[in-house]
Formats: structure tokens, sequence, C-alpha cells
């Protein structure tokens, strides 16, 4: 019998895991295919993720800019995850790994069994569900139509990339709305002489189709006389899970709604938190398995970190309200204000004086129309 159960084995549910096991709580990680190479581009600023070792970091741009109308250079540094490196770092933990599809969990006074799509059966005292979007262990997929972030990628040589944006190569590009279209470009170098490039969706409900996006950037990339270099890059985030209400499972990275509503970004937070909720879980072990989910779950959502989740989610409905030109204003207004203030909002999951205090400067700073979109009033290009 382990003392922690994970369903999940992507970023967070490993960071999870080996938080855990290092706080010396007997831990178990299960995944139908725990050995698969993440395929994502995870990208974070790096003030969130402060003494990540070397071999973690694909790359660390010499710049990081953002356009709205016009270009921003941005006081704050980027990372590039490298995927292999994370996984290598989060696996060097004494984790017990199993290979099989979680199918559900029964749960007792004195611990829970977690149920295998093969009929195999693991005890443990307390559950994980790691298992993203799916929720496989804690209510299931959220119904309804969502507000999804969407995107398409391909990789080019970092010296095509240079056409798109001078300085590409050593640039994180954060968005580009510059060219009006309802959709912005996003570019990372990636650490090896390529740079991956994304037109991303920031926020419709239903998601924009990826194959458009697809088709967009491709007919972009074609008028600019550029091939793809490598693999393509497929992205649907939903931004409006709902977060978490009781239950006897500790939900975990996106299955527990960390997700930012108005980024899409995830990773970096949960990898901060996992440290957290391991502490909390076996701090409160002795107590028995329905203390320890209850003070994980109260390490993970609380509510200082409820009320900011509740501004960002006004945030995200805003920014369904705004046209593309829209967009691109408020983003000039974004990119403007002071670093601190930028960071209050985008990773201050926490600080809600900083995270109002940042949409109240936006709201003086803009002009009346903007302003309408942003008290909430709406019009036909709501999405």
């Amino acid at each position: 019998m382990s003392d922690v159960l994970i369903a999940g084995g992507g970023p967070a549910g490993w960071a999870l895991a080996r938080a855990c096991a290092r706080r010396g709580l007997a831990t178990t990680l299960v995944d139908a295919a725990p050995r698969a190479p993440w395929r994502s581009t995870y990208g974070a600023w790096a003030d969130e993720l402060p003494g990540l070792p070397a071999e973690v970091i694909a790359s660390a741009p010499g710049a990081t800019v953002a356009f709205g109308t016009r270009e921003h250079r941005l006081d704050r540094g980027y990372l590039v995850l490298d995927n292999a490196g994370l996984r290598s770092w989060l696996t060097a933990a004494p984790v017990t790994v199993v290979t099989g599809r979680v199918a559900h969990a029964e749960h007792g006074r004195h611990g829970s069994t977690v149920v295998l799509a093969d009929d195999r059966r693991l005890a443990t005292a307390v559950v994980v569900d790691a298992s993203g979007r799916n929720r496989v262990l804690s209510g299931g997929p959220p119904g309804g139509r969502r507000a999804e972030q969407t995107a398409y990628g391909l990789v080019l040589l970092a010296a095509d990339a240079e056409r798109l944006v001078p300085g590409a190569s050593d640039t994180a590009v954060f968005m580009d709305w510059r060219d009006g279209s309802p959709s912005f470009r996003y570019l990372l170098p990636l650490g090896d002489g390529s740079v991956l490039v994304e037109e991303t969706s920031l926020a419709h409900r239903p998601g924009v189709p990826v194959d458009r996006l697809a088709a967009r950037l491709r007919t972009r990339l074609a008028a600019a006389g550029l091939r793809p270099h490598g693999r393509e890059e497929r992205v649907r985030i939903a931004l409006d899970v709902p977060l978490p209400g009781r239950g006897a499972v500790v939900p975990f990275g996106v299955a527990a709604g960390l997700v930012h509503p108005a980024t899409g970004y995830s990773v970096a937070t949960a990898l901060r938190l996992a440290p957290r909720v391991a502490a909390a879980l076996a701090g409160a072990f002795e107590a028995g398995p329905a203390a320890a989910v209850r003070a994980a779950r109260r390490t993970l959502w609380t509510a200082e970190a409820r009320a900011v989740h509740s501004l960002r989610q006004y945030g995200l409905r805003a920014l369904r309200r705004m046209s593309a030109a829209e967009l691109a204003e408020f983003f000039d207004l974004f990119f403007a204000l002071p670093a601190p203030v930028q960071q209050a909002y985008t990773s201050g999951r926490e600080d809600l004086p900083g995270t109002a205090a940042a949409m109240a400067r936006l709201f003086r700073a803009a002009p009346p129309t903007l302003r309408a979109r942003l008290a909430g009033r709406r019009t036909n290009t709501i999405r």
C-alpha cells in the first residue's frame, strides 16, 4: 500500500510525485504510457521558477518582446524548458511507477483503492488526480462549451525566423498582434538553432479549430517564402475549467484548475506548488487520509488564490468581448505597465492586491470604447 498514488505522468504529476517522495511518503505514479516523451513546448517566466538546474532549461533568450500595434521590450526573462531534462530531474526520486490506465477509485475511511482498466487494484492512503483536462478521478471532463486557447506551431530554422521578427534567434516573442489578424504569433528559440512559431487564438468559446490556425500559419510562412524545418505542435487548452469542490481525491495540475485563465499557463504553477502540497500531505498524514486530503486541497486553493482566480476569470470574459483591433490596443496598454504590475497579474496567483491594482490601472488607462469592454458591456464581438 502506498501513502500517495498519483494518476497521471505529465510534468504536474511527476512534480508532485517527486515532492512527495522527497517528503518521505511512499509514492506511486500510474500512467498508461509513463515513459512517453512530452511533446508540448513549455515556456515560463524566469522569475516564476528560480533555481532550476541548468539541464532543465533548453534556452533562456536574451530578450523578451511583445507587440500590440508596436514593440514592447519586457523587463522579464523568459525560459523554454528542456523536456528531457525536466523529466530526468523530476523522475530522479524513489517513486514506484505502474503502467496502466486508471478506471476509477473506491474510497473508504482508512484509504482508497484505485482500479485500473485491466481490473488491477492498487491500495493507497491518498489519491491524486493529475490526469489533466480528463479529470478521470475527480469528476470527468468539464461539460458544456469551454473557453479555449488553441494554437498551431511549426519549427523554423533560426535564420528563417529572423525574417518574421528580426532578432528572433535569441528573442522570445510573447505575442505579436501587429497585422490585425484575430490570432497572434508566439515565437520561442528552442536552443538548438531552431525557433518555434505558433499561430495562437487567445480565447474563444469554443476554441478556434486548430486546422484553421494551421492554414493561417502555413499561408503566412508561404508568403514569406519560408518552409518548416521540423515538427508541428497542436495546442488546445481549456481556460475555464471549474475549480474543484469537495471530494476524497486531491486534484493537481490542470485537473485542479491551475490553468491561468488569461494566459493558458499551468506548468510553472504546478512546479511551484508541488512542494507546498507535498508538505501539506506529509504534515497531516498521521491524522488520517481524509485530513491529508483536506490539507492539500486547502493549500492548493487558499481564499486568496480563489479570489485572484475570480478576477482572472473576469479578465478572460473581458478579453473574449474584444475585437482583434481592441486586443492589440489592450496589450499595448498592458505591456506599457511597469514590470512588477505585469508580474502581479500573470504570476501573482495569491496576490489579490497586486492583481486588483493591475486591473484597475488598465481600466484607468483605457480609452472609452475599450473601457466599455473591460466594464462588461456586450457587443457582437463576444465569442
